[in-house]
């Protein structure tokens, strides 16, 4: 079985929105995310390209930068 893992929230939406089952997600001891996906037709790696110049990334950064906004105050 082909696993992919990010921990990308965006990323790992994205994935899953294009076909990807979602077999855990959790947060680690670190405070990171670690999110794994079936990858069984090995698309992952191309999808990670394919969101870079997505607009889903472009309103993932929006909304980054929204909280930057916020939160410097």
């Amino acid at each position: 079985m082909n696993i992919f893992t990010t921990s990308d929230l965006a990323l790992a939406a994205y994935m899953v929105m294009r076909g990807l089952d979602l077999i855990s997600a959790r947060r680690l001891e670190s405070g990171r995310f670690e999110f794994k996906m079936e990858d069984p037709d090995k698309k992952a790696e191309t999808l990670a390209l394919e969101f870079v110049s997505s607009e889903f990334a472009q309103y993932d950064n929006q909304i980054r930068a929204l909280k930057k906004l916020l939160y410097s105050n």
